[in-house]
């Protein structure tokens, strides 16, 4: 069979970065532009002066260069670990069942079989205050275990390591380090497309076929929090491996096209073992870990049919360039999705 080619929207080195001294998502097209936009929002969170307007208007550009450069330097590091780097623990790499809990093959064997309703499913999943937000035992201690010394294993070592997205200063790319197909592949697709296709039909959860995989690190004198933000994503999976850490619960608003001034957040528990599902386009954070060290693994789900009509990011019709790997989920040549649309409740 045929590999699937995968795009990117052009839109991606533009919109949606992220300001850390401001806690602020913004878009750049032009300095005009920029300007006219945000100079007042700017100047309220205490960038007053123009050194730090200048100092902001570098941030911007280094970061559009970084992601122009991102996916060849991702490859060159791919390489250099594959070539330098010797696993801990090699079986982590290669998904088997005895990964999983009982609990979570048992929620997927319904949601395979004839007749799964979505109404069935709640019985076996815990939903959360949030809306649409689901908890749910998927990995085992023991192999939440070994893949924390994995990540440690390497954290230690001298191979090269990028940063998991803007907003994670801490973390690892999974794809670099070699977990895409033997695990987070057929995770996703044995086990999570037919559960995502029953709690998320309008948002494409039946079609998705592509991902971004990666864990990311809280710690104290490291990332302690992260902003509220959506994701490029149509579900997200976020699971709490582990350490030991107090504190930090998700929280959960509403979907982005709603003002945080007309939303009520709720928290979410983060259990070690846990993962929480939601929508992609649902805003959402975490809030600060107290004491300890937690890893979360995160697999930004993506649905071709869904995005191909309208890139999630900029919110506008995807204006496709070539990508390696999966991208950012696009495919050419298939922009009908079946009139899949994102609903907002």
């Amino acid at each position: 069979m045929q590999q699937q080619q995968f795009y990117s929207c052009s839109c991606y080195c533009t919109d949606n970065l992220f300001l850390q001294d401001y806690k602020l998502h913004v878009r750049f097209g032009s300095e005009e532009q920029f300007r006219t936009d945000y100079h007042s929002i700017l100047r309220s969170l205490g960038c007053s002066t123009e050194l730090q307007f200048s100092n902001v208007l570098q941030t911007i550009h280094a970061e559009i260069e970084r992601r122009r450069n991102l996916e060849a330097d991702s490859a060159e590091r791919k390489a250099a670990i594959k070539e330098k780097y010797r696993p801990l623990h090699q079986h982590v790499y290669c998904l088997q069942e005895s990964y999983l809990t009982p609990e979570f093959l048992q929620i997927v064997k319904y949601c395979q079989s004839d007749g799964a309703t979505q109404e069935g499913l709640m019985k076996l999943i815990h939903s959360e205050a949030a809306p649409r937000v689901y908890r749910f035992p998927i990995f085992t201690k023991n192999f939440c275990r070994d893949l924390i010394e994995e990540l440690e294993h390497f954290e230690e070592s001298d191979a090269p390591k990028g940063r998991p997205n803007t907003m994670n200063n801490y973390g690892i790319l999974l794809n670099e380090l070699g977990f895409d197909e033997g695990l987070i592949t057929p995770l996703r697709e044995r086990y999570l497309r037919p559960l995502s296709a029953l709690l998320y039909p309008d948002c494409g959860g039946q079609w998705l076929d592509s991902h971004k995989a990666f864990v990311v690190k809280y710690a104290m004198n490291e990332d302690l929090d992260l902003s509220y933000h959506y994701d490029n994503a149509e579900v997200t999976l976020n699971v709490s491996l582990g350490k030991d850490f107090t504190e930090g619960n998700l929280y959960f608003g509403d979907m982005k096209e709603v003002p945080l001034s007309e939303t009520e957040c709720a928290e979410v528990e983060h259990r070690v073992t846990e993962a929480v599902l939601h929508r992609g386009q649902q805003m959402h954070g975490a809030l600060p870990i107290s004491s300890g060290l937690r890893w979360n693994l995160i697999i930004w789900m993506r649905a071709s049919r869904h995005r191909n009509r309208l890139c999630p990011m900029c919110g506008r019709t995807p204006r496709l360039q070539p990508s390696r790997g999966h991208g950012d989920g696009f495919t050419a040549g298939a922009g009908d999705a079946d009139g899949w649309s994102c609903a907002l409740t």
